[in-house]
């Protein structure tokens, strides 16, 4: 249940899912359209058919987007259009309703009755914040208001007054937008009396109440619609407080060319432009001639854009099926065409590979037919010359390379004996030439040493007898001496010991070459050389990891030489291992050899890991030098890895390589043919 899950958990997963399909794609093109003609067949028709409708989707794509432009337009427009109506019906009324308190017999009326007709205009005009009354001589006589206390009889001066005089000059006067207070946009509005000497009703209309009528104006989803004055200042918006900021956008694209067209009473920006809030819109306005006010209406672009984006995905969605009904039918077409071409392919392919008696049965009478036909009688032709020639020349041709082969496979190996033998001889030769006097020099050392002993025994017998000075200074002379003698023997044993390792490294053979156990030799000799450093290195401890391939198996090659490389890798291991524990202190720090068998075709690996100091650059390319050496004086003589070198190389024709990284790890590969041949053999 638990592996059932786990398999469900995986095909579920994302990622895999997707590659998975991914590749059962490309698997089922592959089988659908075979690669090579066929496939460049299938992609020219697919070309061609994605070529046509991403042509034809492109134009459909700009009619889509130029006729939703201009419905969007022309909706635009016509809201303009009854925005503008609205806003000039609302001026009407007040023209209207101010328009009783301005005829012939209104003048005829008390201050009584006129005070009374302006509160009634108040009541029934709640835009009107307030209205005075100016008599035929410019004297203010009555004063109403909503906010402040009216005023009777103050005969202030207003005849230079614009709203007087313009008003009297041209029977209405519309006065410019202010904000009264700095919170709500008014203007002034002044009717003249009838009459003789007229006299001025004039009102202050509070244009906020046109929010209303602007607020009211929809278009679309985010459509809307705002007024400005003949100079471009912001009047009504849906946002009242751009109308509180007095905003002048006489700087936009729309705006600015409303104002230098007055004349047209409708119009839209050419382009797609900048609204008041940032937004890319498209706009269009109306003119209120007789208060030479604009009412725009934007729309934002990408509302406009939603219809065409719908089109483009069904256009897309009819690309898609198009190109794969296409892929489809290029695919069939190509298999029609390809097959016969694959048969001719395949009878050529056999005809090279030697099957002379191929034939192709020809089922069609067009230029592949007649290609085919060919194909046989070429085939008939060099199978009848062929009987009696490639035969002879097959076999002599055989013997010949086979010969030729063998040749110099043996004199490879007779030079690289020779070589051997020849370096063997002389290595030996110095060597036992130098062993004799160097075993005459240890011999006397050590006897020198204990003669020296001696002494010292016999002139701490004579006690008193001797002067103090003389035996003080030959007791000097003798502590010298015997410091002397113990470095000729400590470097006459090195030298013996590079002498040993000079006629093992001349030595020719290695033993019996047999078979063994590689799993088996490689475990012992750990074992033996661990307990070596141990007996060595008092308190020496470090983590031994064992990873043996059992496929590895039985390998011919010389026990006793190979057991030396083993035990010269390893030790070489366990030295790096404590010398960085004794650099580093700290108790953090595990000493780690790690041994891995490998059984890899036609070869067997072994791999000594220690987590030690690690080989600089400029060491590793010399470790397998003979006398090259970083250990200390006395403890190395610089012939164990190139020893080990040769005995892998020479010996047993693998190879041997360094990993390392300094500071962290060294990591030396032992590689051994399993069909190795001995050098001696070889010979």
């Amino acid at each position: 249940m638990t592996a059932t899950k786990a398999r469900v958990t995986t095909w579920l997963e994302p990622p895999n899912a997707l590659s998975r399909l991914a590749r059962r794609m490309r698997a089922a093109l592959s089988e659908l359209i075979p690669s090579g003609i066929a496939r460049r067949f299938a992609k020219a028709l697919v070309g061609l058919v994605t070529i046509a409708l991403v042509a034809i989707g492109a134009a459909n794509m700009w009619l889509s987007y130029t006729r939703a432009t201009e419905a969007a337009v022309s909706v635009q427009r016509d809201k303009a259009l009854v925005a503008a109506g609205r806003v000039a019906q609302f001026i009407d009324e007040l023209e209207s309703q101010m328009g009783w308190t301005s005829g012939a017999e209104w003048g005829r009326n008390n201050l009584d009755e006129r005070r009374y007709d302006f509160i009634r205009l108040l009541r029934q005009a709640p835009a009107i914040a307030d209205v005075q009354f100016i008599d035929g001589a410019g004297r203010e006589q009555l004063r109403l208001s909503r906010l402040e206390r009216d005023v009777i009889g103050s005969g202030a001066d207003r005849s230079s007054a614009p709203g007087f005089a313009e008003a009297v000059a041209d029977r209405v006067w519309y006065g410019p937008i202010y904000l009264r207070r700095g919170s709500e946009p008014y203007m002034t509005l002044s009717v003249a009396h009838a009459g003789r000497n007229p006299g001025v009703t004039l009102a202050n209309v509070n244009l906020k109440l046109i929010w209303d009528v602007i607020a009211a104006i929809r278009v679309g989803q985010d459509g809307y619609a705002y007024v400005t004055d003949s100079t471009g200042h912001l009047i009504a918006h849906p946002d009242m407080s751009l109308v509180l900021r007095g905003m002048d956008l006489s700087q936009l694209p729309q705006v600015a060319q409303a104002l230098r067209a007055r004349g047209s009473a409708v119009g839209n920006a050419p382009d797609a432009v900048v609204g008041p809030d940032g937004r890319t819109v498209l706009s269009a306005y109306a003119h209120i001639p007789k208060l030479d006010w604009f009412v725009f209406v934007d729309l934002p672009r990408r509302e406009v854009l939603a219809s065409v984006l719908a089109t483009l995905y069904q256009v897309l969605i009819l690309l898609a099926l198009s190109i794969l009904l296409a892929l489809l039918l290029g695919g069939w077409l190509a298999r029609r065409m390809v097959v016969p071409i694959r048969q001719l392919q395949a009878g050529a392919q056999r005809l090279g590979e030697g099957d002379l008696g191929q034939r192709i049965s020809v089922t069609s009478m067009d230029e592949i037919g007649a290609l085919a036909q060919r194909f046989n009688v070429m085939a008939a032709r060099i199978q009848e010359a062929q009987e009696t020639l490639e035969a002879k020349v097959v076999d002599r041709t055989f013997d010949l390379a086979r010969s030729l082969d063998d040749l110099r496979a043996a004199q490879d190996r007779l030079i690289q004996a020779e070589k051997l033998a020849s370096l063997g001889q002389l290595t030996a030769g110095i060597a036992h030439e130098i062993k004799n006097p160097l075993n005459f020099v240890n011999n006397f050392a050590d006897l020198s040493r204990d003669l020296v002993q001696e002494l010292t025994a016999a002139l701490e017998a004579a006690g008193p007898a001797l002067d103090p000075r003389i035996q003080g200074e030959v007791a000097e002379l003798s502590a010298v001496l015997r410091d002397n003698l113990s470095r000729i023997i400590q470097h006459g044993r090195r030298a013996d010991s590079i002498v040993r390792n000079m006629l093992a490294h001349s030595r020719e053979g290695g033993g019996e070459f047999r078979a063994v156990d590689v799993n088996a030799v490689t475990d012992e000799a750990l074992n033996l050389a661990y307990h070596s450093a141990r007996a060595e290195t008092p308190g020496f401890n470090v983590v031994l990891e064992r990873d043996f391939d059992p496929a590895v198996g039985r390998l011919e090659l010389y026990p006793q030489e190979f057991t030396r490389v083993l035990l010269n890798l390893i030790g070489n291991g366990f030295y790096a291992v404590h010398k960085k524990q004794l650099e580093l202190g700290s108790e953090d720090y595990q000493p780690t050899l790690r041994i891995v068998t490998r059984a890899l075709p036609g070869r067997v690996e072994i791999r000594v890991r220690d987590n030690g100091m690690g080989i600089p650059d400029a060491v590793r390319a010399r470790i397998f030098e003979p006398f090259f050496t970083t250990k200390p004086a006395g403890e190395g003589t610089g012939l164990g890895l190139s020893l080990s070198h040769d005995i892998i190389v020479k010996q047993h024709g693998g190879t041997l390589q360094v990993a390392t990284e300094p500071g962290c790890f060294t990591e030396l590969v032992v590689t051994l043919p399993r069909a190795a041949e001995p050098a001696e053999r070889a010979a």
